[in-house]
């Protein structure tokens, strides 16, 4: 029998759920310090599915916080294959990748809908003077990134095609969580070919698995829409040794991370 699973909302990320709120405010500042989220957070702007944040070769001039909508970067090789290197969702930023060399080295493409906040770097500094622990929180958010890159590389070198596709399900579902999205409930709508180029293994190969965790009951999937049914399998598929979900949460609002053609 078929199971109906309700769709999620698309409701905004809330300031405090940000990464910029997490860099401006770091350390559990005093809330009167929003009046710096407000002044240097100067534009906030929404692109259409397909549209384009920024270039590979374009100036480092803003990094991005995304409200709502998701996006994905990529890289191309010199005959043109791309390699899909993230998928990004409310509340977490971009464009930080560019400041060793001040100019981005990938592109970022709107995968929907999609608002960011943006923040020029030239404010960085300022914010540093004004508030001396963002320098240690940039240094979190830039370990964060080494970390996750290291379980890539693991994810990429050891893991067969299967222990990858469930790796990839219960990541996604540590970072809802760390936002206060549901960690079992959530819209995985990237295509499966883009699922597919990020995790090197082939668009029928992700279908294959995703079809025959369905068919388990590990998940059920309707349209773009995904609920991990049983989290606690998808960490023995996925051979790990830590918790599946970074925390249990009750259902305050499911994520709205919608990407292309979505269907499972």
């Amino acid at each position: 029998m078929r199971q109906t699973v309700q769709k999620p909302d698309c409701a905004a990320i809330a300031c405090q759920d940000c990464g910029l709120y997490q860099l401006c405010l770091p350390m559990g500042l005093n809330s009167a310090d929003t009046v710096l989220l407000d002044h240097y957070v100067k534009r906030k702007r929404t692109i259409k599915r397909g549209q384009m944040l920024y270039r590979v070769g374009e100036q480092f001039s803003y990094a991005y916080a995304i409200r709502s909508g998701s996006v994905k970067t990529s890289v191309s090789t010199e005959d043109g294959r791309q390699q899909i290197t993230g998928f990004h969702i409310p509340g977490e930023l971009l464009g930080l990748n560019a400041i060793d060399e001040n100019r981005h080295n990938c592109e970022a493409v709107a995968l929907e809908t999609t608002s960011v906040c943006e923040i020029s770097v030239n404010c960085f500094d300022e914010l540093a003077r004004q508030i001396p622990a963002v320098h240690f929180q940039m240094l979190r958010i830039m370990s964060k990134e080494i970390r996750h890159n290291q379980e890539q590389m693991l994810l990429l070198g050891k893991k067969n095609a299967e222990e990858r596709l469930a790796t990839y399900l219960l990541t996604l579902s540590r970072r809802f969580a760390m936002r206060n999205y549901s960690p079992t409930q959530f819209n995985l709508s990237m295509s499966r070919s883009d699922i597919g180029s990020y995790l090197g293994i082939a668009e029928e190969t992700v279908c294959r698995i995703l079809a025959r965790f369905q068919e388990e009951g590990v998940i059920v999937s309707e349209r773009r829409l995904v609920v991990l049914k049983d989290v606690k399998r998808l960490g023995s598929i996925a051979r790990e040794s830590r918790p599946a979900t970074a925390r249990v949460i009750p259902l305050l609002r499911p994520s709205h991370a919608t990407f292309l053609n979505g269907a499972l």
